[in-house]
């Protein structure tokens, strides 16, 4: 794939992996046997300049744009899916949202610290019982007080709520004008109380990065901190959920070539009947299938990415990327715990590790069938998936650098 890609962004990849492997995996163990945040290599990596491929240099980005934004992604879940957690959070979803739909004094007091690893960021819209119809589902309220709102109401599936210093939350300002109703706020959980995260148990998955509900009991959140006017909380969503769908097909397709290498490599050392797993042809149909598939949903990411680089619509093939990118990984994935046999289950091997999160990523930004109806309905005429575009790289008009 290296052709689709310009030398800058190549040699940025070679960098981050060369970086990757000699300062921030060697250390990654130790937190996972502790069961500890990795805040200080988060924050090696922001100062590397990784979160920040996408954002202005006015923020402290390098612009390198969406197409590179994908590529570190991708191999920082190659690398690791716990660490590429952080990613939405860091360098993409959280920031973005600011950028996209916040002022220009919030933009600069909050996304430097975000995208430099100082701080650790939030997205939060899910909510019990909400599933993919979050906006309908939205219960949590804030209550307007003077120079402040009061939120009250509970989040699910919350990545990193336990770590979070600033990150963005929506919540309902009226009960009674449906997706109208919902506004977006800057939250800083260590600077108000009323904010309680838990983390929610998985199998399989990293300790490092976890996943949580969040209670909101008179949680304060000042009105300078709400992200542009009340009731656009849910159009601020859906334009950073586009964004944040590159990164998640691009992150499917970074663990998808792990699942795939670990399955090659142990394939080529298993012997079966005096032979190489490799050597027998179902074994080579499915890494066949596998291989097609991932160098498939990785073109249709970088197809997406560089759409947004250019300013064009891009929801409607972000939803492609998405879906096809997230079937690459559970199919990937499936082959290689059926290659491994019995021991994709033991913790010896870290094929395990990464099945685990192969369903993370099939309904993460959005379940294959929210992605499905988006795009059956553009496909039969019924709703243009590109109807309410609007600008990637300069949401708010913002000048170019």
């Amino acid at each position: 794939m290296d052709e689709f890609l310009s030398a800058e962004i190549r040699e940025v990849r070679d960098e981050l992996n060369r970086f990757l492997s000699r300062q921030i995996l060697p250390n990654l163990d130790q937190y996972e046997t502790d069961g500890t945040f990795p805040r200080p290599l988060i924050r090696q990596i922001g100062e590397a300049g990784y979160f920040g491929v996408a954002f202005p240099e006015a923020y402290g980005g390098s612009d390198l744009g969406f197409l590179a934004m994908a590529v570190v992604a991708e191999q920082v879940a190659y690398a690791d899916p716990a660490l590429s957690l952080c990613h939405n959070q860091q360098g993409m979803t959280c920031p973005y949202t600011i950028f996209s739909g916040g002022s220009d004094a919030q933009c600069e007091q909050y996304i430097p610290d975000l995208i430099s690893g100082q701080t650790i960021g939030l997205w939060s819209l899910t909510e019990a019982g909400g599933g993919s119809d979050a906006a309908g589902n939205l219960k949590t309220f804030a209550r307007k007080d003077g120079d402040r709102y009061l939120l009250n109401g509970s989040k699910m599936f919350a990545t990193l709520a336990d770590q979070t210093d600033v990150g963005v939350l929506f919540a309902r300002t009226d009960r009674d004008a449906g997706h109208r109703g919902i506004s977006a706020f800057i939250v800083e959980p260590k600077k108000y109380s009323g904010y309680q995260a838990n983390p929610i148990d998985f199998v399989g998955l990293s300790k490092i990065t976890r996943s949580c509900e969040i209670e909101l009991n008179d949680f304060e959140v000042p009105v300078s901190n709400r992200i542009g006017e009340e009731g656009a909380g849910f159009g601020i969503a859906m334009h950073a959920v586009q964004a944040g769908r590159v990164s998640v097909a691009a992150r499917a397709v970074g663990i998808a070539r792990a699942c795939l290498d670990e399955a090659m490599q142990y394939a080529l050392q298993r012997p079966i009947r005096g032979k190489p797993l490799a050597s027998y042809q179902l074994s080579q149909a499915a890494i066949a299938d596998s291989l097609a598939n991932i160098e498939a949903a990785r073109l249709m990411t970088y197809q997406a990415a560089t759409l947004m680089d250019q300013d064009k619509p891009a929801n409607r093939v972000s939803a492609q990327a998405k879906l096809i990118a997230s079937y690459a990984l559970k199919q990937t994935a499936n082959m290689a715990a059926e290659m491994f046999g019995g021991y994709a289950l033991t913790t010896e091997y870290r094929i395990s590790r990464l099945t685990s999160y192969a369903h993370v990523f099939l309904v993460g930004e959005g379940a294959p069938a929210v992605q499905q109806t988006l795009i059956a309905e553009d496909a039969l005429g019924i709703k243009d998936a590109d109807r309410h575009f609007r600008s990637y790289r300069y949401p708010r008009g913002t000048a170019q650098n």
